[in-house]
C-alpha cells in the first residue's frame, strides 16, 4: 500500500465530522450516484439521529461499511459500503466515496478497495461475487474498477439521466476465486 490508511468501524465521536463531510453541498455528492438523488441535509441528519441512537443503544456497528481513515493523522478521509444484489446468489455490491476532492487520484481509492473486498470476502465466506455499479459520468470509479481486476459485465447506455442529460450505467464484477488468485499473484510479485 502506497497510503497510510486503514479501514475502521465508525464511532459516535465520528458522527460530527461524519455529518459535515457527507453534507449534500459537498463535491463528492456530484459523481456518488447523483441520478437517484442527492441525500438531502434532512435525510442526512436523520441518519446521524440514527446512528447517535444506536450508538447510545449498545449497538457497535449501526453503520455496515467503514471509514477510511489517514493512519498518521486519524482524519477521516472517506467510507466504503456494501449491500445486497441477489441474497439468492450470495452477490453483493460494494462501494466506496473520497469526501475531500484533495484525495482524488491519489490511489487511496485502490487502497481503500483492495482492503474493503479482502474484507468483505473475508468475513462473509458464503459471498461468491462482489460487484461495483457506477455510471459514466465517474470515470474515475470506473478506471478504478478496472485498475483493481474487476471485469466489464455490463453497460446500460442512457440508462441515468443527471441535470438533463443521459449517462450510460456500468457494472463490474469479481467471483472470489478470481479475487484470492489475483491477491496470490500480487503477493508473489512483492516477495
Amino acid at each position: 500500500m502506497k497510503n497510510n490508511i486503514k479501514l475502521r468501524d465508525l464511532k459516535i465521536e465520528d458522527l460530527e465530522q461524519y455529518y459535515e463531510l457527507k453534507h449534500p453541498s459537498k463535491l463528492h455528492n456530484q459523481y456518488n450516484g447523483p441520478y437517484l438523488g442527492i441525500i438531502s441535509e434532512e435525510e442526512l441528519k436523520g441518519d446521524i439521529e440514527y446512528f447517535r441512537e444506536e450508538f447510545l443503544k449498545g449497538n457497535p456497528r449501526p453503520y455496515k461499511g467503514k471509514l477510511i481513515v489517514d493512519t498518521t493523522t486519524g482524519e477521516l478521509i472517506g467510507n466504503t459500503s456494501y449491500y445486497w444484489k441477489s441474497k439468492e446468489t450470495l452477490w453483493l455490491e460494494i462501494g466506496l466515496t473520497i469526501f475531500n476532492e484533495d484525495y482524488w487520484n491519489k490511489g487511496i481509492g485502490f487502497d481503500a478497495l483492495t482492503l474493503w473486498i479482502t474484507e468483505v470476502f473475508k468475513n462473509h465466506p458464503e459471498i461468491v461475487r462482489l460487484g461495483i455499479t457506477s455510471w459514466s459520468g465517474n470515470p474515475g470509479m470506473l478506471r478504478l474498477a478496472e485498475k483493481l481486476g474487476l471485469q466489464l459485465e455490463a453497460t446500460y447506455r442512457k440508462a441515468r439521466i443527471y441535470k438533463g442529460k443521459y449517462y450510460d450505467s456500468v457494472s463490474y464484477g469479481i467471483l472470489r476465486e478470481e479475487w484470492e488468485q489475483s491477491k496470490d499473484t500480487s503477493n508473489k510479485k512483492i516477495s
